[in-house]
């Protein structure tokens, strides 16, 4: 959540890049991904867990091509803004361990920040638990801070270390694009790909790649980021990125009643449950795990477009956890959370606050 200012950097700017991005992913709803979930980063990298035959929950299998064009964008984006900088060495297992922490709290709620607001602007009545764990979660990451928390200082890499991930991406991409598929059997070459389920439903592959590029690009010259709106509010008692947050979803309603998408109530939401609680302390631990941080998932893949390699540690640490989330049963479903979720939100919990207690500058 740095202050860096960019193209899209100015107040009308923000508005109209958090007006864009809600739009893109409510488009890419209607054009096939999965309802109230257009674009979101938790739930894309529990697919792509399963793609990569990380976990075998058959359901939430597949390949999606938005997160690595994310990634792209914010790299393209980023060079020829002038803003590529290859660093590491921040914390950055601890910051491991902070995604896969973001990610278990993140699938018992089922969603990242992003998806709260699609939730929300669906009409799922649900998504108002998240969004308040979500508040708590990142008003106690802003208690650390005031508290003097910060983690040790990046350093300079070389270029192929900023742009480790961005590679990743791009060999990704390349096995969606080239590898053959086989629907009978479920598979994308030597890739899983579910046949019903979430991860059956997805937008034709060119439209989620240019999706995914233009929300990647936008998101790195505005510094959209929902976690960092919020910490901006409570720590310096600024709105500029809010306003973002603020048009995203009024963008993503509006379309969403326009489109017919809008079917607002709590029962039979689309992936989501109807454990209040457990809404609200699945985005605690998440929000408090994005705050130290220093950014929403979809933040931390646009830092990694920009060759940061802390924020590539912690979506490594949220791939790892959605593996783990199926293979272990803490993540939800529509059936409600998985029956050793209590004990992966209680050990999550206590080692975000641990993090935030330990590296205090006054600790």
């Amino acid at each position: 959540m740095d202050s860096k200012k960019g193209l899209f950097a100015g107040k009308g700017e923000i508005l109209l890049a958090g007006a864009i991005i809600g739009l893109t992913a409510v488009l890419l709803q209607y054009a096939g991904n999965p309802a109230n979930m257009g674009v979101c980063v938790a739930c894309f990298l529990r697919d792509i867990a399963g793609a990569l035959g990380l976990h075998r929950a058959e359901p939430v299998q597949y390949l999606r091509p938005e997160l690595p064009a994310f990634v792209l964008g914010s790299l393209a984006a980023a060079w020829f803004g002038g803003e590529f900088r290859s660093r590491a060495g921040s914390a950055p297992v601890l910051r491991f361990f902070l995604g896969m922490a973001a990610m278990t709290g993140a699938l018992v709620f089922l969603g990242c920040p992003w998806r709260v607001l699609l939730r929300l602007a669906g009409g799922d009545g649900n998504a108002l638990f998240g969004f308040a764990g979500l508040l708590s979660g990142v008003y106690v990451g802003h208690r650390f801070y005031k508290s003097g928390f910060g983690l040790s200082a990046s350093t300079h890499q070389s270029t192929l270390a900023g742009l480790a991930l961005p590679l990743a991406a791009v060999g990704l991409l390349a096995a969606r694009f080239f590898l053959s598929p086989d629907p009978a059997a479920g598979t994308l070459g030597w890739l899983w790909s579910s046949l019903k389920g979430p991860g059956a439903a997805h937008a034709p592959l060119l439209a989620a790649l240019g999706g995914g590029l233009l929300i990647g690009a936008l998101a790195q010259r505005s510094r959209f980021c929902t976690v960092g709106s919020l910490r901006e509010l409570f720590t310096l008692r600024q709105t500029h990125l809010i306003y973002g947050v603020v048009t995203f979803l009024l963008a993503a309603f509006i379309g969403n009643l326009v489109l017919g998408q809008w079917h607002p109530g709590f029962e039979g939401q689309p992936v989501a449950h109807t454990a209040s609680l457990w809404n609200y302390l699945g985005m605690l631990v998440a929000g408090l795990a994005f705050a130290l941080a220093g950014g929403c998932p979809g933040r931390q893949l646009i830092l990694a477009g920009e060759g940061s390699g802390d924020a590539g540690a912690f979506v490594l640490g949220m791939l790892t956890a959605a593996a783990l989330a199926h293979n272990m049963g803490w993540a939800s479903s529509p059936a409600g959370p998985g029956p050793n979720a209590l004990a992966a939100v209680a050990v999550s919990l206590a080692f975000c606050l641990a993090v935030g207690f330990f590296n205090r500058k006054t600790a």
